[in-house]
């Protein structure tokens, strides 16, 4: 019955777990509490059903001794000892081993294993309830050695994990040197850097891929019904941020499908209800993969990225994500030029404060982590001059990172405008 728990317990599904919540009753609470705790439970059906199996082999043990007794096991041994030349009395001893062993095995298996497990899984709900009662007992019972066993299972686990992310990393940077050997011409570089891509996918964070709440396209909620169609003309985006006041304050996204069957109404149309609320927020840190995931979980394209204070620090989008893997994807509604900057030759450009250094590195040729030991916690190329110098600089002024050199163009009160970057 114990060992028959464990499939019981954790095989309950979310349904399983609805329909407990529901029917309240003491032992679907017992249910629901020992299941709060998984490694306390394991840890004691492991160790009850460690005792029972140790319980049942003692007592068969001594059962089958005393039905076989001395004398026959003796008979037994002398008869075998008749073809191997060993003593009797240890031959028969070994012979009562054997079939004590099998024996004990066979019903373990069959009535202590597979009975239970197959049972349990096929009636799960109904055998959790009737086995939450004992094994709450028996949780109580062994909670210090519970307990114990959890605690050292819990360490084991973190080294584990420890010195696999150390060998993940060793794996990735060894990947990319083997990726770049490879490459022999243009067609086999954008395939390396597909590649490189993926390696990378799980280090990348929302904040290096989101859009800049200063280049965010988004709709005051007081706007009217004709400011509302020329901004969504204009920008040519799915969805947009609806905003109070400023954009720390979101109300929710306006998908703008859902306008298609209001075309042509008048100015006083009351657009503010079709905004859903449901808007998904993430932290900055957020590594992109386990955003995928939650795009994929909750249905969604489009996420506000929100800072370490809690105000909005940009969006991030499905398309977002998917470029840091295939490049960047072109529909009819982007710009020929996305990135706003100026080739003045091979080694020289012009690029805007705001560009991402991803950006930079894809567009000059030179490797995504080329920035990444002088950047510190920047993302963008007026963000990594402003780690470096600690004030905004003047025009003219310059800063040697080697291999770069940046220059000053042009700079405003509050933000750096324009940047010269000198590929040494």
């Amino acid at each position: 019955m114990v060992s028959g728990s464990e499939v019981a317990f954790f095989s309950l599904t979310p349904n399983d777990i609805d329909t407990l919540e529901k029917e309240d009753n003491f032992d679907n609470r017992l249910v629901l509490k020992l299941r709060d705790t998984p490694r306390r439970l394991l840890a004691t059906i492991l160790i009850s059903n460690n005792f029972i199996n140790i319980a049942i082999v003692i007592i068969s043990d001594f059962l089958i001794r005393h039905l076989i007794g001395e004398a026959r096991v003796l008979s037994m041994g002398e008869f075998v000892a008749e073809y191997i030349p060993l003593d009797a009395l240890f031959l028969g001893r070994f012979i009562h081993f054997i079939i004590t062993i099998v024996g004990v095995t066979f019903v373990l298996v069959l009535f202590g294993e597979v009975a239970p497990k197959v049972y349990a899984n096929i009636n799960n709900k109904r055998f959790a309830q009737f086995m939450s009662r004992p094994m709450h007992f028996l949780s109580i019972i062994f909670r210090p050695v519970s307990s114990l066993l959890v605690s050292w299972s819990t360490r084991m686990e973190s080294q584990f994990i420890y010195q696999r992310s150390g060998l993940d990393d060793t794996s990735k940077e060894e990947l990319d040197k083997a990726i770049l050997l490879t490459v022999n011409n243009v067609h086999e570089s954008e395939e390396a850097d597909m590649l490189r891509g993926i390696i990378k996918f799980g280090n990348v964070s929302a904040k290096q891929i989101m859009k800049s709440r200063v280049d965010v396209v988004a709709i005051e909620v007081e706007d009217s019904y004709a400011q509302l169609m020329k901004i969504v003309k204009d920008s040519g985006y799915s969805r947009i941020p609806v905003y109070k006041d400023d954009f720390d304050e979101i109300l929710g996204m306006l998908y703008v499908k859902d306008l298609i069957g209001y075309a042509g109404m008048p100015e006083d149309f009351r657009w503010q209800a079709l905004i859903r609320e449901n808007v998904l927020y993430v932290p900055e840190s957020k590594k992109i993969d386990d955003l995928l995931k939650e795009f994929q979980l909750k249905r969604t394209h489009i996420a506000i990225v929100v800072d370490e204070f809690g105000g909005s620090a940009g969006i991030v989008t499905l398309e977002d994500i998917m470029e840091e893997v295939i490049g960047e994807i072109k529909d009819e509604f982007d710009d020929e030029q996305e990135v706003d900057y100026i080739k003045i030759n091979d080694s020289n450009f012009i690029f805007e404060g705001k560009t991402l250094l991803n950006d930079v590195a894809r567009i000059i040729g030179v490797e995504k982590g080329s920035f990444d030991p002088i950047k510190g916690d920047a993302d963008s190329l007026a963000g990594l001059l402003l780690q470096h110098f600690g004030f905004i600089p003047k025009k003219d002024k310059e800063l040697s990172l080697h291999p770069f050199k940046f220059r000053i163009v042009s700079v405003s009160k509050r933000r750096i405008e324009k940047i010269h970057v000198t590929l040494l």
